[in-house]
């Protein structure tokens, strides 16, 4: 189950480097800095632009670690611009690329906690479900939001990406 999730996961977080790609686009077509766009939110006491494609790259890479055992990428919360929010994406995307469904076989039993919780623990599985793949979605859709929001031409095709139809 972690292995097919995670490389929903992993795919999801490829969307985000498109959507970069398109608001880096719209914004030269509409003759702004297309860093400007780091700062958007939805609303005042939501998190910006740039926190949502953080959030969501941590999200993944900390449950992952977390499931798997195995140790996250660090990274800084220091991103300005949108290379730098790209490089990040990519540094997730090559962790969740090197882990194998192998590394997640006691996952379901892991005993995760986090200091925010306050001495509290969830099962690996409860953990994932009902924590890590939620947040991930949250902070995925916002990311999108803003920039539809914002007038980027991103649409559900977008969101999704390839989908892997074949013939019947």
């Amino acid at each position: 189950m972690y292995d097919v999730i995670f490389s929903q996961m992993k795919k999801q977080l490829g969307q985000i480097l498109t959507w970069l790609d398109a608001g880096e686009t719209y914004a030269k077509a509409q003759g702004f800095e297309a860093d400007e766009l780091l700062a958007l939110r939805l609303a005042p006491d939501q998190f910006p632009f740039v926190r949502q494609v953080q959030l969501a790259g941590d999200t993944v890479k900390l449950a992952a670690a977390r499931l798997s055992g195995k140790e996250a990428p660090v990274h800084p919360e220091t991103e300005t611009t949108l290379a730098q929010l790209r490089t990040r994406v990519q540094s997730v995307i090559d962790f969740i690329g090197e882990l194998t469904p192998r590394d997640f076989e006691a996952a379901d039993t892991r005993v995760i906690t986090q200091p925010r919780w306050e001495g509290k623990v969830m099962t690996g599985a409860d953990y994932f479900i009902e924590h890590a793949v939620p947040n991930f979605y949250f902070h995925l859709t916002h990311t999108y939001a803003l920039l539809r929001h914002r007038g980027v031409p991103v649409g559900k095709r977008d969101y999704l990406g390839a989908l892997t139809m074949r013939a019947p």
